[in-house]
């Protein structure tokens, strides 16, 4: 239960922090709010304060800003529409005060996992700072090439390409991406690097994995003075996002590809399984996923894709570019259609969290 509400609380602050930027952009380019709500309808509570409703809904699995000529379809012979000036409709704003609006979400929530990262860099962070060989398995790649235990890797090479090792997730993604093709792996030891030619196999034997090497995860705490936090705070944050970006828009090319792709999704359930894990380990370990949770959101939302906020943004740098409104109707359909797929994904997900938690 205690894992519940924690759960619950968290998505509160992520969805409330996000609407806040839109509800709060809008106020200050004078547009007409007409709802600020938690949840999706049909609204369970409601209360008018000033010219905003305030609500809580029944589907608790987001949250909304409703403004006024927002979704192009409002009539002018309402008696809300009589009321209420053009000039104070989204649609009749310029340009840049849509585009701001509709990132202030986003901004808002990255703002909140740069400053929940700064936070815990003054009281002290765990951060990776590499990966070690914990031990290597007999007639493998890796005993084959002469690494050993206790060697640490400093980076991997293919071709011209080279990428340092920091996560356990960098070598693992690599020596996946090169399987069958020879590698130089540089690695460390008693103070002095190393290059190590290596091929991984395609198909390794189970729980041997494609270099035959188990790894260890090097974790350091590090703390920053209050007046420098917020700047590696920053860096921290840049560097989280741009991560889930790059992950994420790899997804596409591996599924076209037919490879697994390397990340993994999660749904409301297996995102609460995981904050029930991060309690386990106290307050800090919960402020660091929100902060993770954070930019993820902050990154999906960016997405061109009908009815995130990136998608709508589509259309407005269009009218932007070209000085024209965008097809009302096209739009309208294009985030409808936007709204049945991300349901439909989020049941599937839903699903498959379902068979691998307790199937």
């Amino acid at each position: 239960m205690i894992t519940v509400i924690t759960f619950i609380l968290i998505l509160v602050v992520l969805v409330l922090i996000h609407e806040f930027g839109h509800y709060y952009a809008a106020k200050k380019n004078d547009v007409y709010v007409e709802e600020f709500g938690f949840g999706f309808p049909p609204r369970a509570i409601g209360k008018k304060i000033g010219e905003t409703i305030y609500s809580i809904n029944t589907i608790p699995l987001g949250g909304f800003v409703k403004l006024y000529g927002e979704e192009y379809h409002e009539n002018d012979k309402t008696e809300i529409n009589k009321k209420i000036p053009k000039s104070r409709a989204f649609v009749n704003k310029k340009p840049w005060q849509k585009t701001i609006i509709i990132i202030a979400g986003v901004v808002m929530n990255f703002f909140l996992g740069w400053l929940l990262i700064s936070y815990l860099l003054v009281i002290g962070i765990p951060s990776a700072t590499g990966v070690a060989i914990e031990k290597v398995q007999p007639n493998t790649p890796a005993a084959q090439a002469g690494i050993r235990d206790g060697d640490k890797l400093i980076s991997v090479t293919h071709e011209k390409t080279t990428k340092k090792i920091t996560l356990s997730t960098d070598l693992i993604s690599s020596a996946n991406k090169y399987a069958g093709e020879e590698i130089q792996i540089t690695l460390e030891r008693n103070g002095e690097q190393k290059t190590i030619n290596i091929i991984p196999r395609e198909n390794p034997p189970k729980g041997e994995g494609s270099l035959g090497i188990v790894i260890e995860q090097l974790v350091e705490t590090k703390k920053y003075p209050w007046y420098t936090a917020p700047y590696y705070g920053l860096v921290e944050a840049a560097n989280m996002t741009r991560m889930i970006a790059v992950e994420l828009l790899k997804i596409p090319a591996q599924f076209i590809s037919d490879r697994a792709p390397q990340v993994e999704f999660s749904g409301p359930i297996g995102i609460a399984k995981v904050v029930g894990e991060a309690r386990q380990y106290g307050i800090n370990a919960l402020l660091q996923l929100t902060a993770l949770l954070s930019l993820n959101l902050a990154v999906i939302n960016i997405l061109p894709f009908p009815a995130l906020d990136g998608g709508r943004l589509v259309f407005i740098l269009y009218e932007w570019i070209t000085g024209k409104k965008s097809n009302q109707n096209l739009e309208k359909y294009m985030n409808l259609i936007g709204i049945i797929i991300l349901l439909g994904l989020s049941v599937l997900i839903t699903i498959y969290d379902i068979q691998r938690f307790w199937g």
